[in-house]
C-alpha cells in the first residue's frame, strides 16, 4: 500500500509540471507525457517518504532531471532515431533548452511529490476500544517490532502502536567499534526512529517500571515528568547493560562499549593517552599510558583490540616523542581461544593474525580488579595500564529482570510465561531454539524476533494462534583490522581481504536508510586515503 501510494503521488507530481513544461518549451508531447509519468513515479519512490525534507526533495528532483537529460536526450533518443550519440559541446549547447526544461521539471516535481507525501487525509478521532500495543526499547528488536506493527496497521490492523525509548535514534551497534577507532563518525551509525514510523507513535522517555497487573508502563519523559502509559499488549525489548560482576574498581575505571557516547569516550581516552605519553618524562608512566587492555575475546573484544591497534599505529607519527616506542595491546579472555562463536580453525586464524602484529593474549584468565593505574588478573598478574576496555560481560536490563524474574526464558512464540499480554525478545530474553539451546543475542536475530513478535501480536488480536520463532542465521563475520576479517557465511568459512570486503558490504547493506549508507561509505573511503582524525571531542579528566 505504501509503495503504491508513493507511485501514485509521484505520477500526480509529474503531470502538473510536465504539462507546464510542455506548453512553455513545446517538446514532443507524447514523449514528454511519458517522461512526466515515468520520472514522476521514480521521484515518488525516491522522495515520497515522510523522512525527507523539501531541500532533499528539490535536490533529488533536480539531479533526476539532469540525469534524464543526459541519458535520454543525449544518449538514448539518438539511438532511437537511428543516429549515433554525440556528447560534444555543440550537441549539449543545442540541447540546452531541453536541459533547462528537464531540470525545472525534476526540481518542481520533487517538491510537489514531497508536499503530497506530507499531506494526510483527516482522520477520525481515536476510538478508545482499539487495543494499545506498546513497544519498550529502541534497539534492533524494539524498532523491528514497531516498524512491523506500523506496517500491519497501515495494512488494516485495528490497533494503536506506541514505541517508547530513551533515545530518539536507533543505534547500529556493530559499527560502534568504528566510532571508537575513528573510522566512522558517531552520528552516521544512528538513524532517527520517528522517520521510520508512519502510523505508530513515538514517546521519547525512559521506562522506569512496569505494572503487569494494571497493564501500565511508568515513563519519565520531558522534564522528568512521570507518565502512565496503559497497554493491552507489551513488547519488552530493552536489551542488555554492561555487567562488571561487582569486581573491585572495574565499574569505575573500565570503558564499556554500549553507546555512541561510550565509543566516543573511549576514542578520546586513547588519543588523550597518546597526548599525555608524548609529554611524559617518566618511562614507566609512558609505558603505562601506551598499554591498552581489552577484556573479552568475543566478537566485540576481538574487533575492538584490532581497531584500536590500527588507530594507535595509524596516528603515532603525529607524536614525535613516541617514535621508536612500541605500544602494547593485551586481550584478556576467559576461554581457551578467541571467538568461540566461530570454528576452531577460524579462531586460530584470528589469533594468528593478531599475534603477528604484536597483540598479547591472556587466555583462560579473568580480570579480578582494576584501578586507575593497573589491571589485576585472577592469575595474580598485574598489567600497568590506564586503559581497560570492557566487552567481557552483559546482563539483561534491570527492567526485564523486574518483569520476568526469576527466569528470563520466554516461550518459542516470544510470550512471557505466566504474564498475559507481555512479549520479550532480544538481549533481555532467553529464546529457546529447536536444538534445545537458546538463540544468540545478535542483531540479525533481534530484528527477526521483533518482526515475529509483531506478527504474533497481530495474530492474537485477530483471534489466531501465534507462531514460534524460527531462524537459522545467515552467518557471522568479524573484522581483524589491517583490512582482514574472518567468518562463516552459509556454512562456508571465509577469511582475509575477501572476508573484510564482505564484512563491510554486509554491514553497509544493513544500515537503515540510503543516507546513512552513503555517509558511512564516505567515512570508509576517506579512511583509505587520509590518516585518522586525532581531534579530541571531549576532555578526559584522567589525562588533564
Amino acid at each position: 500500500m505504501l509503495l503504491l501510494r508513493r507511485l501514485l503521488f509521484g505520477v500526480l507530481a509529474g503531470l502538473l509540471p510536465g504539462a507546464i513544461v510542455a506548453v512553455v518549451a513545446e517538446p514532443p508531447w507524447t514523449e514528454w507525457a511519458v517522461h512526466a509519468v515515468v520520472l514522476g513515479a521514480v521521484l515518488g519512490l525516491l522522495v515520497g517518504g515522510r523522512g525527507q525534507s523539501f531541500g532533499s526533495a528539490f535536490s533529488v528532483g533536480l539531479l533526476t532531471g539532469l540525469l534524464d537529460w543526459v541519458v535520454w536526450t543525449l544518449s538514448l533518443r539518438p539511438v532511437w532515431e537511428g543516429q549515433r550519440p554525440s556528447w560534444t559541446i555543440e550537441e549539449a549547447v543545442s540541447g540546452f533548452p531541453g536541459l533547462v526544461a528537464a531540470v525545472l521539471f525534476g526540481a518542481t516535481a520533487g517538491l510537489i511529490c514531497h508536499a503530497l507525501a506530507l499531506w494526510r487525509p483527516p482522520r477520525p478521532a481515536p476510538q478508545p476500544a482499539k487495543p494499545h500495543v506498546v513497544v519498550v526499547g529502541g534497539g534492533f528488536g524494539g524498532v523491528g517490532a514497531a516498524r512491523e506493527l506500523d506496517r500491519l496497521v497501515g495494512s488494516g490492523l485495528d490497533a494503536h502502536v506506541t514505541l517508547i525509548s530513551d533515545s530518539n535514534s536507533q543505534l547500529f551497534t556493530p559499527l560502534l567499534v568504528g566510532v571508537a577507532s575513528s573510522t566512522v563518525e558517531g552520528r552516521h551509525v544512528t538513524a532517527p526512529v520517528r522517520a521510520g514510523l508512519d502510523h505508530a507513535s513515538f514517546l521519547h522517555g525512559r521506562a522506569t517500571s512496569i505494572d503487569t497487573h494494571t497493564r501500565t508502563v511508568h515513563v519519565l519523559a520531558g522534564r522528568e515528568r512521570p507518565l502512565r502509559v496503559p497497554y493491552d499488549q507489551l513488547v519488552l525489548a530493552v536489551g542488555a547493560v554492561p555487567h562488571f560482576f561487582d569486581l573491585p574498581g572495574v565499574g569505575e575505571h573500565a570503558f564499556p562499549l554500549k553507546s555512541v557516547e561510550d565509543a566516543t569516550r573511549l576514542r578520546d581516552h586513547v588519543l588523550g593517552a597518546l597526548e599525555s605519553a608524548d609529554l611524559e618524562p617518566d618511562p614507566a608512566e609512558q609505558a603505562r599510558l601506551l598499554t591498552f587492555v581489552v577484556a573479552g575475546g568475543g566478537f566485540a573484544g576481538t574487533e575492538l583490540v584490532a581497531e584500536l591497534f590500527d588507530l594507535v599505529h595509524d596516528v603515532l607519527h603525529f607524536y614525535p616523542r613516541l617514535h621508536g616506542l612500541r605500544p602494547r595491546f593485551v586481550i584478556v579472555h576467559a576461554g581457551d581461544r578467541l571467538l568461540q562463536e566461530l570454528s576452531p580453525a577460524l579462531g586460530r586464524y584470528a589469533q594468528r593474525k593478531l599475534d603477528g602484529r604484536g597483540v598479547e593474549f591472556r587466555l583462560g584468565a579473568r580480570v579480578s580488579k582494576a584501578t586507575a593505574e593497573d589491571v589485576t588478573l585472577d592469575s595474580g598478574e598485574t598489567l600497568a595500564t590506564r586503559t581497560l576496555a570492557w566487552t567481557a560481560g552483559n546482563r539483561p536490563h534491570p527492567l526485564a529482570r523486574q518483569v520476568m524474574a526469576p527466569s528470563l526464558t520466554v516461550e518459542p512464540t516470544l510470550q512471557v510465561p505466566g504474564i498475559p499480554g507481555v512479549w520479550a525478545l532480544g538481549d533481555c530474553a532467553r529464546i529457546p531454539d529447536p536444538a534445545g539451546g537458546t538463540y544468540p543475542p545478535t542483531a540479525q536475530h533481534a530484528i527477526r524476533e521483533g518482526r515475529t513478535a509483531a506478527r504474533n501480536i497481530a495474530a492474537v488480536l485477530t483471534g489466531r494462534r501465534p507462531a514460534p520463532f524460527r531462524y537459522g542465521g545467515l552467518g557471522v563475520l568479524v573484522s581483524l583490522g589491517h583490512r582482514t576479517a574472518a567468518g562463516e557465511v552459509g556454512g562456508r568459512r571465509v577469511s582475509g581481504f575477501l572476508a573484510w570486503i564482505l564484512w563491510r558490504s554486509v554491514y553497509l547493506s544493513k544500515l537503515p536508510g540510503a543516507e546513512k549508507r552513503l555517509r558511512v561509505l564516505a567515512d570508509w573511503t576517506l579512511d583509505l586515503v587520509f590518516p585518522r582524525d586525532i581531534a579530541l571531542s571531549t576532555k578526559d579528566e584522567r589525562h588533564a
